[in-house]
Parts: structure tokens; sequence; C-alpha cells
């Protein structure tokens, strides 16, 4: 099919876009506490209003692509979650504040299923994790972006012309899928019934590995930008120089996570096996994450942060790949989006944990426990997906 990475390569856009309206708010965090009076702990609670959306939206989000098709559930997520963008623009108190952040992570819940769904329709096996990759480049390039996006336009036209911009941007986005949406293939495959998938325990292993895992990649996409001022008391304009740099490593290490479980499987091992393998590679890397405070200076730091960004995405696009490699195309958006469930639920319960943790003794404790986290949360893997031994409804094997 020759034109399923230019789909894949739309995706991303939506991917980058999803991301660059969802990371504005963290880039201005310093001057959204100082406008609203917030600590970290009630910093915590807005993202957390953001998180518990995107939890209890990612089932229904899921099936309701499966059910209407890839193309107009991803027009739908788009449209809805660039209206809650616009719509923070005006907000005018904490309460608002909650609610457009909470209206934004219902309507992101569609945005990675549809793109896993994409990913399940378009992409070979051995080629699923590197699909997720470009999908999670486009995110990372849309945090990348925020950064120094939401400052530049926050310096000369106030905080408020950065939510605007990129909300109507985002739906510029619309248009451009339903030009790629019509080459949109039947899926081959009988789909199983969702309260089928709902009972494998695969799945529940897929859905603790990603509430565990994902621990750093949530830290640092949203508290990098809090920890470079409150630790290295940097300003807003300096810590938007340093802190695009860790999306960059979010980006080359979701590419190398690919890459290694593409090269595995394409050199024999099974693909369940191959993204296991890639998940304990990099869960062991990611316990260089518990250094991050223990730098002298904010350079060393986001050395450490990038490295650590880098291990977390390559993790990260392996978890996200398993599901596809065992249900296939027609549940992928509805597997998907259970470990979408799955990570914006642990988001809910981390950020404000964290931010109590954080004003109460610094970054130290925080980053020495998610360091640990992702090689919890492969043994959970390891004991519900023993190798060679897949059950009837896997795919690809």
């Amino acid at each position: 099919m020759r034109l399923r990475w230019v789909v894949l390569a739309v995706f991303a856009a939506a991917a980058a876009l999803n991301y660059l309206d969802r990371q504005i708010l963290p880039a201005l965090a310093p001057a959204l506490r100082d406008e609203f009076h917030l600590s970290n702990a009630d910093y915590g609670l807005v993202l957390a209003a953001f998180s518990i959306a995107y939890a209890a939206a990612a089932p229904f989000a899921g099936l309701f692509i499966d059910r209407i098709g890839l193309n107009r559930g991803a027009s739908f997520a788009v449209a809805l979650w660039s209206l809650a963008g616009i719509a923070t623009a005006r907000v005018g108190n904490l309460g608002a504040l909650v609610a457009c952040r909470a209206w934004l992570g219902a309507a992101q819940a569609g945005g990675v299923p549809a793109s896993g769904k994409a990913i399940a329709i378009y992409l070979k096996p051995e080629e699923r994790a590197l699909g997720n990759a470009v999908s999670q480049a486009g995110m990372t390039v849309g945090a990348m972006l925020a950064p120094p996006v939401a400052v530049w336009l926050a310096m000369r036209y106030g905080w408020r012309s950065a939510f605007l911009v990129t909300g109507i941007v985002s739906l510029l986005w619309v248009p451009v899928w339903s030009r790629v949406a019509a080459k949109e293939p039947a899926a081959p495959h009988r789909a199983l019934s969702a309260s089928a998938v709902f009972r494998d325990r695969r799945l529940w292993s897929f859905l603790a590995a990603t509430a565990l895992g994902m621990t750093v990649y949530t830290l640092w996409t949203n508290w990098t930008t809090v920890f470079l001022a409150d630790v290295h008391h940097l300003p807003l304009a300096k810590t938007a120089q340093l802190a695009w740099l860790p999306p960059v490593f979010f980006n080359l290490g979701g590419l190398a996570g690919g890459w290694l479980s593409m090269r595995w499987i394409r050199r024999g091992v099974r693909p369940l096996d191959a993204r296991l393998r890639a998940c304990y590679t990099s869960a062991v890397a990611l316990l260089a994450t518990a250094a991050a405070p223990l730098m002298p200076g904010p350079g060393s730091a986001i050395a450490v942060i990038s490295v650590s960004a880098f291990w977390s995405s390559a993790l990260s696009v392996n978890l996200y790949t398993m599901p596809l490699d065992v249900y296939g195309a027609e549940r992928a958006a509805f597997t998907v989006a259970m470990l979408t469930a799955a990570y914006g639920a642990m988001q809910a319960i981390f950020s404000p944990a964290a931010g109590r943790l954080i004003d109460m003794y610094g970054f130290t404790p925080v980053c020495a426990i998610v360091a640990l986290l992702p090689l919890a949360g492969c043994a959970v893997l390891a004991a519900a997906n023993p190798r060679r031994s897949a059950g009837p409804q896997a795919i690809g094997y």
C-alpha cells in the first residue's frame, strides 16, 4: 500500500497538534501559577482534571472510533479538542481553567486510539512499533514546539493568545484529513467482541504496565519547566531555552524503540517477545532518571532528563503496539484507548501526588520512585505474556 506512510504522516501531524495544544499549559505553567496563585499541588490538580477526563473518555472514544470508522472519528476528535483550546483562551478563574482542561482531556482521548487504528490497518506487524514511533514523533514535535511558541506568543500578546492560535491551527487539520480519508481500506479480519477483549488477562497486563511504565514519560512532559524553575531557579524565558531539548530525545527514543523491535522481529523473534525485550532494555536504562535532581547545574540536569526521555519513549512505542499484535485492527481503537485510559488514570493520581511530594521534599524522591516503576511494569508483562504462548486470538504469529 503505497500511500500507507502518507496516511501515517497525516496522523503524525495530528499527534503534533494534539501535544502542542496539550503542552501549552505546562509550557506556561510559571505564568499561570502566578496569575491564578497556584501552589504545585494546585497545579497538579489542574493536570488531574485533564487526566481524569482523558481516562474516563478513552474507552468510549475507542469504541466510538471502531464503530463509526477511522475517518469520521478522527475528524470529530480533532475538531472537539481544537474548540477546547480556543475556549481556554477566555478563562477567568481557576474553575474555568479546570473545566477547559477536562474538556480538552475528554476530546483528546480519541487521538491516540485513532492513531493506533490507522497503524493497525495500514502497517505490517513488524512495522507497527515504528509506526507508533512516527506518531509519537509527531507528539514530541508538538511538545518541542510548545515551549518556544507559547513563550513567544505570551511575551508579545499575553498567555491567552497561545491557546487561541494553537486551537485555530488544529482546526485546519480536519480538511487535510478529509482528503486522505477516502483511502481508508476495509479491515480484513473478524472482530472480537469488546467484552471478550475486556476479559483477556493480557489486556490487563498491558494496562498495568502502561500505568507503571509511563510515569517517567508523564513526569517530563508535565514537570520539566517546573523542575527547571524550582530546582535551578530559572526564569520563564530561560526554561524555554532548555525545555525544548527533552522532546527531541522523546522523538529519537521512539524511533530507536521501534527500530529495535522491528530488527528483532525480522530476525525471527515473535512480535510480542520482541516488544517485551525492547521494554526491558528501556526500563533498565530508565534507572538513570533518579540522577536528574542530583545534577549540579541546569545543563547537566537537562542532559539526564533527555536520556530519561529517550528511553521512556522507546518503552512507550512498544507498550502501545502490543495490543495491535494481539487483537488486530478491528479492536485497535478500543484496546489502545484502554491503554490511554490507564495512562490518564495514572496521571490523575500521579500529578497531584507528585505535586505534594515536590512541595514537601523537592524532586529527589519523585525521580527515585519513577525510576523503578518501568521495571515493575515489565515484570507484569512477562508474567501475563509468557514467551511462546500466544493465545487463540493472537494475530500475526
